[in-house]
């Protein structure tokens, strides 16, 4: 809200009488406050009702280690992934199923969602990643994900194109969990694991169908990094993934002749 308000640092803290370090350890959430103090920062730049009432909403709540925003219509839109997102300086993430959010094209993307506008948002996502100081992003794609046919044989043909592709950009690694891999728990439920420069603890989230489910009880993160980790020792490497995705997409490519 200071951003949208053009506002500087300097200028908020001057006119509420605070030092620079209070606002921005606020800022930062190095810091803890009041609903009263934050009620104040969100007056003087000059935030709508519905944005003071949404952000004090969240200032009351419990810490509990976890946190539940609803998908209005897919967590593509959330504003809390998508600040993550920007600030992260990692990104892991596993889908069981089908390609994982953040490596679909906007036609698979459409069919799963049926919402063109969520796919976009979902793309938009991907572009985010893909900027020069995005994070190191590492998707784990099952093998199932290939055989299962989403929206006919041009869509599967160009998403596979497309995971071929990504396989060439920096600072991305998809890496394949293949079908003769050994049965394992943490092949059952999707996850992503997002880590930030410090002070900012690491943060794992989980998509249902109505609701996005965050963590960041170090406990529970832990239990995120050893699924990762078991991940990472199931996959293919990452020259053995792009082949695979490049002979799926050959194979989609006669199917569709």
């Amino acid at each position: 809200m200071r951003h949208r308000s053009r506002m500087s640092s300097a200028q908020v803290a001057e006119a509420l009488g605070w030092s620079l370090g209070k606002l921005s350890k606020l800022e930062t959430g190095s810091r803890g406050t009041s609903p009263w103090e934050i009620g104040t920062l969100l007056g003087r730049c000059g935030a709508d009702k519905a944005t003071r009432d949404r952000v004090l909403a969240i200032a009351v709540e419990a810490d509990t280690g976890n946190f539940v925003r609803r998908n209005t219509p897919s967590a593509d839109t959330l504003l809390a992934l998508t600040l993550h997102e920007n600030a992260a300086r990692t990104v892991m993430a596993y889908e069981p199923l089908t390609v994982p959010s953040l490596a679909q094209t906007e036609d698979y993307a459409t069919v799963l969602t049926g919402d063109r506008s969520v796919a976009r948002a979902r793309a938009a996502r991907q572009d985010n990643l893909r900027r020069p100081t995005g994070p190191e992003t590492v998707i784990f794609v099952h093998e199932a994900a290939l055989r299962l046919v989403v929206g006919g044989t041009k869509v599967m043909r160009d998403q596979m194109l497309r995971l071929t592709l990504m396989c060439g950009w920096s600072n991305f690694s998809l890496l394949v969990v293949p079908m003769a891999a050994n049965s394992h728990g943490a092949l059952r439920n999707p996850a992503t694991l997002l880590t930030f420069a410090s002070p900012t603890k690491p943060l794992a989230y989980t998509e249902t169908d109505s609701a996005t489910v965050f963590h960041d009880d170090p406990a529970v993160i832990t239990e995120y990094e050893a699924k990762m980790r078991a991940l990472n020792h199931l996959v293919l490497s990452a020259e053995q993934s792009r082949e695979v995705f490049a002979r799926w997409a050959d194979a989609y490519d006669k199917r569709g002749r």
